[in-house]
């Protein structure tokens, strides 16, 4: 199993964003809410109009974990979920295909790696890299391991360093820094 990397550089996040946003809004809403809520894809695929149409929080039960998860709809997210949904029935999926049916993870991965080799980023990216990146740059704005962890429903805080990149930055920065 190859690990996928968090994208580190914002400017990198920006090149996506733009070429999602060239593409469709549905694309580049995937790629938004993965890198604003930290949620796994089998969550954002899973989510329906209802669960952020004219709503200041959204209110999921994870996948994985079977846990419930609550959390607030950002300054970002808000706008493009207004202008998403505002035709949209609340019962419909949050992201169809052409076809309409439910965009799947296979779908969205192609989507993220598409638009990261379009981007030029040299990662190795997948669905993970958004929830990944979600972490990476909430830890090194708020330095809170602590609530990151509980964030990702992670048992230690080593694993949810190791998870962002966090540990892997600092193991290149010694190495970088050690000249003999």
């Amino acid at each position: 199993m190859t690990t996928v990397e968090p994208i580190r550089k914002i400017e990198d996040i920006r090149k996506v964003e733009r070429i999602l946003a060239n593409k469709n809004r549905r694309d580049l809403l995937l790629f938004t809410i993965g890198t604003n809520c930290g949620l796994r894809i089998s969550d954002i695929v899973a989510l329906n109009v209802g669960d952020v149409k004219n709503k200041t929080h959204t209110q999921i039960i994870e996948k994985k974990t079977g846990k419930f998860k609550k959390f607030p709809i950002n300054s970002k997210l808000r706008p493009m979920f207004d202008e998403y949904t505002k035709d949209k029935d609340a019962d419909d999926a949050l992201f169809k295909t052409i076809f309409k049916n439910r965009v799947d993870r296979f779908a969205a991965y192609h989507i993220i790696k598409d638009a990261c080799e379009a981007a030029g980023l040299e990662e190795k990216v997948g669905t993970h890299t958004m929830r990944k990146t979600f972490g990476y740059h909430h830890y090194q704005k708020f330095k809170d391991v602590a609530m990151l962890q509980k964030i990702f429903n992670h048992s230690d805080p080593k694993i949810t360093l190791r998870y962002i990149g966090i540990e892997q930055d600092k193991i290149e920065e010694s190495y970088a820094n050690f000249i003999l």
